[in-house]
Parts: C-alpha cells; sequence; structure tokens
C-alpha cells in the first residue's frame, strides 16, 4: 500500500475527493485481509484505516527501529502470518523503509508481492515537461559527506535527474544545483503530488521560484541532464 495517508485528513472540493481514491482497490482488499500492518507513524496509518474501516493492528516500523525488529517480522512470516507494510508518504522501498524486510524475506524463501499505486517519482516526471525516457532515481542526495562529490559526478549526467526533498531543505538544495548544474537548466519542483495540496512549478534553477511564506510538504525535483 502506498500514498493516499494524508489526502484522508480532509477535502476541499470535488478534485480533492478524486484524489482520496488513489488508492488501488487490491490494495484495500489486501489491507483487510493481512494479519497486522507495519507502517512509519502508526497515528498517521489509524486515519487511512479508519477511512477505510479497516480494523487490524498497527505496528510502528520506521528507519530508526527496522534493524532491530526484522528478526520478529521474519519469525512472524514463518509461523505463517501474512503482513502489510505502508509508508507515510510514499512507496516502502523507495526512500522509505521496505527493502530491509524484502531482502530478509527472499533470503528466507518467504514470497513478496509489491502493490502498484501512486508514488510521487512517476506523476512529477511526466508533468515536468522535461524528457522522461530515460532518468535516474537519485532520492534524497546526502546532507554533508559525500555531498559535494555526488553533486560533481551529476552535473555531467545526460539523463533527466529525479531529487526526493524535504521542506526545510529544498531551498539549499535548489541553490547548490544551482551553483553545480549552471543557471540555464531546466528544473521542474513537485510538491505533494496525490495529496491535496499537489502543485508544480517549472523553470530553470536560475529564475525558479517557490514563493513567499513558509514552505511545507514534500518535494521531487526534477532536472534536465546535460546536453
Amino acid at each position: 500500500a502506498e500514498d493516499g495517508i494524508r489526502d484522508v485528513e480532509r477535502s476541499r472540493g470535488l478534485g480533492d475527493v478524486y484524489k482520496r481514491q488513489d488508492i488501488t482497490a487490491r490494495s484495500v482488499s489486501t489491507l483487510f485481509e493481512v494479519d497486522y500492518i507495519l507502517c512509519e507513524d502508526t497515528r498517521r496509518t489509524a486515519k487511512l484505516m479508519n477511512h477505510l474501516n479497516i480494523k487490524k493492528k498497527l505496528k510502528s516500523f520506521h528507519k530508526f527501529n527496522e534493524h532491530s525488529k526484522i528478526k520478529n517480522i521474519i519469525d512472524d512470516l514463518k509461523k505463517g502470518l501474512t503482513i502489510g507494510v505502508v509508508s507515510d508518504a510514499g512507496s516502502p522501498g523507495i526512500s522509505d523503509p521496505g527493502y530491509l524486510i524484502v531482502k530478509n524475506c527472499l533470503e528466507s524463501n518467504i514470497q513478496v508481492e509489491s502493490l502498484p499505486g501512486p508514488t510521487a517519482l512517476i506523476p512529477a516526471l511526466i508533468v515536468s515537461g522535461i524528457p522522461c525516457d530515460r532518468f535516474t532515481f537519485e532520492g534524497f542526495l546526502p546532507i554533508k559527506k559525500g555531498r559535494k562529490k555526488r553533486l560533481e559526478e551529476l552535473s555531467s549526467e545526460i539523463r533527466t535527474m529525479v531529487f526526493y526533498e524535504s521542506p526545510h531543505k529544498i531551498l539549499k538544495t535548489l541553490n547548490d544545483l544551482k551553483i553545480y548544474f549552471g543557471d540555464q537548466r531546466k528544473v521542474s519542483v513537485s510538491k505533494e503530488l496525490t495529496k491535496i495540496h499537489e502543485s508544480t512549478i517549472r523553470g530553470n534553477l536560475g529564475t525558479i521560484n517557490l514563493g513567499d511564506g513558509k514552505i511545507r510538504g514534500e518535494f521531487v525535483i526534477i532536472v534536465e541532464g546535460l546536453k
């Protein structure tokens, strides 16, 4: 199960109702059938479960505790339990917890299914207006160690590049991209994709402006490759 947790917090108009329906029927059916659900934030996931009228036990599973909990999870699966994994605002395993479970399941010959659904990466590419036939997904750039080296390496990348960024680092990252890639690179910045307040701003790295006021939301940055 993927995005859509924030969509159920409120509804403001017909378009928002449609966004609340982004979760697939297969995902809903699966969440009804599993024995329990692993989630980053049980409080946030509870809102989605209440909206869907699903009564399941929720267990915390995030980047700070996934290593300590993986053994018990695998033990439960070996006993025959079925476990669902959801993330707060994305797809499990894509810059979110999930990889460790898949790796350990496969090593233990436990079947894993990935349910298709909304994820910010692909919609951001499609609406960017930047070529998306070939691209590289970079996720979050290193915060400190390795950041300069990675930006230098990517400055000569010819494919379209996709980055994720948080609201309190978005301005710094855009400025760093401008420094290493140049003012004229085309860029598209999308926030809160598949959620109620989604929006996209397009331009180039020298002129892109996120506007005044407090910056909120989770961002996807699409940057064209070197011509």
